[in-house]
């Protein structure tokens, strides 16, 4: 089962990486709610009660982040103050804290649910689908750079044997 998933994954995001369509987010999103179910073992009575709490979880999380980025992306980092450097820097710990506190709340929440052994699981399992998708990213850049260079190629033939 751990395999048809694990190709299931890599199928998925085969066409999927750069795309940043709805269509492709929910695919890749269907991709990781397959890997953690499975590795979770979820009942279908835990999976019922665990999404709408792990998804809530989940938006909060990247709303903070969200937030951070925002603070970031308003800054120049090459010109900023020692002043503005120590405001980032409490910033970033401001950031790192509310995120703790946000896993704190969802962990007792969600424990309520899973047990501890699940919740263990699930942090390993967020990590596994985040590098997988990573090495995907990574493997698919790969691939777009040897065809570019392919196409190059060509055109350079191209060009000697019509010259």
């Amino acid at each position: 089962m751990k395999h048809i998933i694990i190709l299931f994954l890599c199928a998925l995001f085969a066409p999927l990486v750069y795309a940043q369509s709805n269509e492709a987010m929910e695919k890749i999103e269907s991709a990781r709610i397959a890997l953690i179910t499975e590795r979770l073992e979820l009942s279908p009575e835990q999976a019922e009660k665990f999404w709408p709490v792990y998804r809530e979880y989940n938006e909060q999380r990247q709303q903070i982040r969200k937030e951070y980025r925002n603070q970031r992306s308003n800054m120049n980092m090459q010109e900023l103050s020692e002043e503005e450097s120590k405001q980032m820097v409490q910033n970033a710990m401001e950031v790192k804290q509310r995120e703790l506190n946000l896993e704190k709340e969802y962990a007792h929440r969600l424990t309520e649910v899973i047990s501890t052994q699940q919740l263990f699981k699930l942090k390993n399992a967020e990590k596994d689908f985040q590098g997988m998708l990573l090495r995907r990213i990574q493997q698919q850049r790969q691939m777009q750079d040897q065809n570019q260079k392919m196409m190059q190629r060509r055109e350079m033939m191209k060009d000697r044997n019509n010259n």
